[in-house]
């Protein structure tokens, strides 16, 4: 005869009643209910917080940027990036259409993209999954980028 396989293949304990809450604390007094009575000697147990294996949650947050078509940096302290160092080359205050910094932004960070693109695979080529300072100056000597 076949043993039934779920009953056989179950592990751990099987759940255990919890004595009901006494208002007074008397064992026979009526039992209220926590919320009403402001009795809560049971916390709820959270849930423990999903951990994930190393690297998995840089691969999702790849994924999730390739999708995305916004920017990646904040507008504003990019703004103020660029009016200060306007300010460096001019001693006029220079103004700036929304549309010009929106433009040096998209640029901006495809350049950047690019060259983070780079040094990932001089790090993957060195047989490294990190990349390091060293990757990025490869990639910009390389690149003919040495003087900015």
């Amino acid at each position: 005869m076949r043993r039934d396989s779920a009953s056989s293949r179950r592990k751990g304990k099987t759940p255990q009643r919890r004595p009901p809450l006494f208002a007074s604390g008397t064992p026979g007094s009526k039992p209220k209910s926590p919320r009403r009575s402001g009795i809560s000697e049971h916390h709820p147990v959270s849930p423990k917080k999903r951990r994930f294996r190393p690297g998995t949650r840089a691969l999702m947050e790849i994924r999730k940027y390739q999708k995305s078509t916004g920017f990646l940096l904040r507008k504003g302290p990019f703004s103020r990036l660029v009016r200060e160092v306007c300010q460096s080359f001019s001693k006029d205050a220079l103004r700036w259409q929304i549309y010009a910094l929106m433009a040096l932004q998209e640029a901006a960070e495809a350049f950047l993209v690019m060259l983070f693109s780079d040094a990932n695979l001089c790090a993957i080529h060195a047989k490294r999954v990190t990349v390091f300072p060293r990757d990025i100056q490869l990639a910009r000597r390389i690149r003919g980028v040495d003087n900015l």
